[in-house]
């Protein structure tokens, strides 16, 4: 059943929080699929600072700190780029800024390959620094014992299967997965592996939609779309995909406005009034004192 909540109008968790807002838990996820089947999908967005969580936080179920934010942020070619301390300063930011939405943050590449322990020492950071409920990390059956060794130290997993931006240079772009027998079996295998290490949900990215639905019924943990399928258990975007803020998207991106116009509409005529000396007016400006 949805629920509206009340919006905070300040960006600081040092204000009382929003009544009747209550943060979402991991097990309470977990929870929304029972016997296979998700009646209500999950919501679920990127946030990369607090006021965009705040935003965002009363219309989604969980916000990811995705790594994306190289890109979209930082306007990196890449993921692969970012680092730990980006992941959190903005993980603490989105956290700051949300009280109802499971967090969970994106490990970035090369803080989590080496080791289990490599893992949980990045995994155990993250939680520490930013309060975030939860990690996501790429990989499936290779990623299994990592998963299992997070799990079960009381680090939540949501694990990645499918198209795996970090994977990029192996994969040679970011094509569609799924389109050979071998890739299928892989993709299923993979969801499979990160379901039985304790992963506690699993996104399934740029795949055959088949697969997808195929994937979806054979796991009993909540399964997020991203270029996958309307069947899957939830669904993912990048939130500045949704918005518009970007002229080339994914395919499977569908733009629900045009954000990129309204700013450049805006900037336009910020300038014009500054270059007409319009702005600022008697209601921008502090009147002289008075005796």
């Amino acid at each position: 059943m949805s629920t509206t909540f009340q919006l905070d109008t300040s960006t600081s968790r040092a204000n009382p929080t929003p009544a009747p807002m209550k943060r979402l838990t991991v097990p309470k996820i977990m929870r929304r699929k029972v016997d296979g089947v998700t009646e209500e999908p999950l919501v679920m967005l990127t946030a990369y600072t607090a006021r965009q969580a705040q935003l965002l936080d009363p219309h989604c179920d969980m916000l990811l700190v995705g790594d994306s934010l190289g890109q979209v942020i930082y306007g990196l070619p890449s993921t692969l780029p970012v680092t730990l301390d980006m992941m959190v300063a903005h993980g603490a930011a989105v956290v700051r800024g949300s009280y109802h939405s499971v967090v969970v943050v994106d490990m970035p590449f090369g803080s989590y390959e080496a080791s289990p322990q490599q893992a949980f020492e990045s995994a155990s950071r993250i939680l520490a620094e930013t309060g975030a409920a939860a990690v996501k990390l790429e990989g499936g059956e290779a990623m299994a014992e990592t998963i299992r060794f997070l799990s079960q130290r009381g680090i939540p997993v949501m694990a990645h299967v499918g198209l795996t931006p970090q994977a990029v240079n192996a994969l040679g772009g970011y094509m569609a997965r799924g389109r050979s027998d071998a890739e299928e079996a892989k993709i299923v295998a993979d969801g499979k592996a990160v379901e039985e290490a304790g992963a506690f949900a699993v996104v399934i990215e740029g795949v055959v939609e088949d697969i997808a639905i195929r994937l979806t019924e054979e796991v009993a943990i909540p399964t997020i779309g991203i270029g996958a399928s309307a069947r899957c258990d939830g669904q993912v975007l990048v939130t500045e995909d949704m918005l518009g803020m970007f002229e080339r998207v994914p395919r499977f991106v569908k733009k629900y406005n045009d954000i990129a116009a309204v700013i450049t509409e805006t900037a336009a005529k910020y300038a014009e009034e500054v270059r007409d000396r319009s702005f600022p007016g008697d209601a921008q400006v502090y009147p002289a004192k008075k005796d």
